[in-house]
């Protein structure tokens, strides 16, 4: 099993760059941040951008992975978004993932005017999105790459330099549907799920489990991540919570889970001292998430 945590990105630096580094000392495996412009109830608070945030933590670490969780194609197009990623990876030496998925329904998805998708038209837009990623990160030469899509089109971008990892940075996409684990296939190393939406308890973990199912009907070898703090439960509530839903999750057969940094109040509200017990459960369970 793999730990990661998630890190919203609320704090000024000054005070985060010790969240990202304690999160290496720590012996968590994978470190994230939102790919929000804001987010559900904390949209009126603090909140950093999250490419910046990420170059930052990797000046302040030096072998925990980094990653979004998870980026989408509502206020993004693929070839500035291609660039950065490019760039933060060289920059973290090899050790940024993209988690990725289609995005949802709320602030970022219309703050810039965009018309209400239906759930098809943003599936189709992912896919494309995705497939338009994977072709501008795997560009190597000094030439042109051009795309003509139905939502996005690339008219001869040039990837002046190339992310540190070959083929190309690791994907990790969220996904429930049939469509969306076809992506996963496709694409991916890793998969990510939060379970069903709105359920909580034993019925977020049936949900879970189903979910699970389904992606082993596809047979994709990929790692598995779980969100431990969807179904109604934080995490990192006390030292016994984590042992119960990481035990649960590895019943399942995830290879990762992740738990989210204590916040003083509102949201995954916990303290750091928990975070300080269960250090000495973190175990580094090898590299995974090769592209």
């Amino acid at each position: 099993m793999r730990f990661g945590i998630v890190i919203l990105p609320q704090q000024p630096w000054a005070t985060a760059k010790r969240l990202w580094a304690k999160a290496e000392e720590l012996g968590f495996d994978h470190a994230w941040t939102y790919d929000h412009l804001s987010w559900r109830s904390l949209a009126d608070e603090p909140w950093g951008a999250t490419i910046p945030t990420l170059v930052a933590a990797a000046g302040v670490t030096s072998t925990i992975r980094l990653g979004t969780f998870v980026s989408s194609p509502n206020f993004r197009h693929p070839v500035p978004f291609a660039k950065e990623i490019a760039t933060l990876d060289d920059v973290a030496g090899g050790r940024f993932t993209l988690g990725v998925g289609s995005g949802g329904t709320g602030f970022d998805s219309y703050v810039l005017g965009q018309q209400e998708l239906t759930p098809r038209e943003r599936h189709a837009r992912f896919a494309e999105f995705v497939e338009q990623l994977d072709g501008l990160l795997r560009f190597e030469t000094d030439g042109a790459i051009s795309f003509s899509g139905d939502w996005f089109t690339t008219h001869e971008a040039r990837m002046v330099g190339v992310p540190a990892q070959t083929p190309r940075v690791p994907f990790v996409v969220a996904a429930n549907g049939p469509k969306g684990l076809g992506l996963v296939t496709r694409y991916a190393q890793g998969w990510v799920t939060t379970g069903a939406e709105g359920a909580t308890g034993e019925d977020w973990w049936k949900s879970v489990g189903a979910l699970v199912a389904r992606l082993d009907e596809t047979q994709a070898s990929v790692d598995r991540y779980l969100s431990l703090d969807s179904g109604g439960r934080y995490s990192l509530e006390s030292v016994g919570a984590f042992d119960d839903l990481v035990g649960r999750a590895g019943e399942l057969g995830f290879t990762d889970v992740i738990s989210h940094w204590p916040r003083a109040d509102g949201i995954y509200a916990g303290s750091e001292a928990v975070l300080d017990d269960i250090a000495g459960r973190l175990t580094v369970a090898g590299p995974g998430l090769q592209a």
